[in-house]
């Protein structure tokens, strides 16, 4: 007997981690194939008039080029970039604009580290973010501040904490900043996962996953993607679900996982 099963959830998947094979044009239309929506990095990398005429449905990228969130010259660059984002995310479509606490290099390195935040910084990425917050208002476009982890990827990021990301977005408290809340980089900065959602379901604006280790599709790793589709669900979370993850081995089978991971029995939808 097959299940009933439904999909509450927008999928979409990082061009920049899978079909490494093929060129990022390609990947594109491999994911849009695949009835995803697509997420990018970098704009400055991509031709996006390609890009645009790909059929895809873009969901983010990443809405700055240079620029920090918590020093004066630093929050200037990150404002004056993330304006010239934004017509390249209106080009493409794309609602969410992806936010870290500071620039990162080729790598996922700080431009600039960060040993230690301090009381000035928060008050200064506070104030960051509510200018963001009047830009996004006045282009109609969201930007969402992700955490990362330090353990392993990104050393030396301010602001990577899922609890820091949190504090920051809840503080600002504006409708155009929201939390990207990545949970491959929160298990393991924080773990706890399911109370994390639960603490932090009003901020989010997307969620990105990955397994843990390795950073491959849900179902390669330790952390029980069935049971955090069911908590999103449950506190009310319809939005967008990006795999930002390596596939383990086949692509098509890494989106087919995800795809599975994120499928909840309908008859949970009905309750």
């Amino acid at each position: 007997m097959t299940m009933d099963v439904s999909q509450p959830f927008t999928l979409a998947v990082c061009a920049e981690m899978v079909f490494l094979e093929l060129p990022v044009l390609e990947r594109v239309k491999r994911i849009h194939q695949q009835g995803f929506q697509v997420e990018i990095w970098d704009w400055t990398r991509h031709d996006i008039p390609a890009l645009a005429a790909s059929g895809a449905t873009f969901s983010s990228m990443t809405g700055y080029v240079t620029g920090t969130l918590a020093d004066d010259e630093g929050a200037t660059e990150l404002l004056r970039t993330a304006e010239q984002s934004i017509p390249v995310a209106k080009e493409l479509g794309i609602p969410r604009l992806n936010l870290h606490g500071t620039g990162l290099d080729n790598q996922g390195l700080p431009v600039t580290p960060c040993a230690q935040v301090t009381g000035a910084m928060w008050l200064k990425a506070a104030d960051t973010l509510n200018r963001l917050a009047d830009l996004g208002e006045r282009h109609g476009v969201t930007f969402v501040l992700e955490n990362l982890n330090t353990e392993v990827d990104h050393p030396g990021v301010p602001f990577a904490r899922a609890q820091e990301v949190l504090e920051l977005v809840a503080g600002v408290n504006r409708p155009r900043v929201k939390m990207m809340l990545d949970l491959y980089h929160a298990q393991i900065g924080e773990g706890n996962l399911i109370e994390l959602i639960r603490r932090s379901a009003t901020h989010i604006g997307e969620i990105q996953v990955a397994d843990v280790p390795g950073r491959c599709e849900p179902g390669t790793g330790e952390i029980n993607y069935p049971a955090i589709a069911r908590a999103l669900y449950e506190v009310g979370y319809r939005g967008n679900i990006g795999l930002e993850a390596f596939a383990s081995g086949d692509s098509e089978l890494a989106l087919r996982r995800f795809r599975e991971a994120f499928t909840l029995p309908a008859e949970l939808l009905r309750r």
